[in-house]
């Protein structure tokens, strides 16, 4: 009887471990979220409260416009629509441009994106900036042949102050290549970020070196405004 029961505990000892594994499995196969999906869903139930209006300016890209949020105020009299998120990249960009682009049927869009990618890794050179640039720009372009992008430089921060230099490099990529396409304007909002010799104005910052207060923000407001449609 003894031996009986041992056994019975054996197997379902050995039955409840197989079924843990195999729900260790299951887990591990379960494919993980995509980076920024909560920010996205986020600005889809935002949509589904008021969605934006046709022939809007749409604002996209990373945190720097993500922090923006009272772009409107800066810009009066314009329609704009403030749709970054999180600290996205321009692979970010591509992967969300059919949700959070291209519905909006935008009159022009104003990209700020390509700072993280630089960021990311030290292998990421200004061509992989530019790549990936003319990828979300041939990405929009098949779906909005005639909406007006402009793209605004990447900016120079004290808290990547070293990567200046690709910076200046990805800066003159991506503007020498929106120099051969119609429908395009670069906002250089990088010189005018900097002080004498050459380095990022720190008063222009948060305390995290990266991201801008309100006076960095009336310069590109300064750099920018030119180049939107009425």
């Amino acid at each position: 009887m003894k031996i009986k029961q041992g056994k019975m505990k054996l197997r379902t000892v050995v039955t409840l471990f197989a079924f843990l594994i195999g729900f260790g499995v299951v887990v591990a196969q379960q494919p993980s979220q995509p980076s920024f999906f909560k920010d996205v869903a986020a600005l889809k139930t935002k949509d589904s409260v008021a969605y934006p209006p046709p022939n809007s300016i749409l604002f996209t890209g990373s945190s720097s416009f993500t922090k923006w949020t009272d772009v409107n105020a800066y810009f009066p009299g314009y329609k704009i629509v403030n749709r970054a998120f999180g600290g996205s990249s321009l692979p970010d960009l591509i992967h969300y441009a059919d949700e959070v682009i291209i519905p909006y049927q935008p009159k022009q869009i104003v990209i700020y994106c390509g700072d993280n990618d630089l960021a990311a890794s030290d292998s990421i050179t200004p061509q992989i900036v530019l790549d990936r640039f003319k990828q979300l720009f041939i990405q929009i372009r098949n779906k909005l042949p005639q909406v007006h992008i402009l793209y605004v430089a990447i900016k120079p921060s004290p808290s990547r102050e070293r990567l200046m230099p690709k910076m200046v490099q990805a800066n003159n990529l991506i503007k020498n290549f929106l120099k051969t396409n119609q429908y395009t304007a670069f906002a250089d909002v990088y010189q005018p970020m900097l002080i004498q010799g050459g380095k990022p104005n720190p008063t222009l910052f948060l305390k995290d070196n990266l991201h801008m207060n309100a006076s960095g923000y009336v310069i590109w407001q300064k750099v920018i405004l030119p180049y939107l449609l009425p």
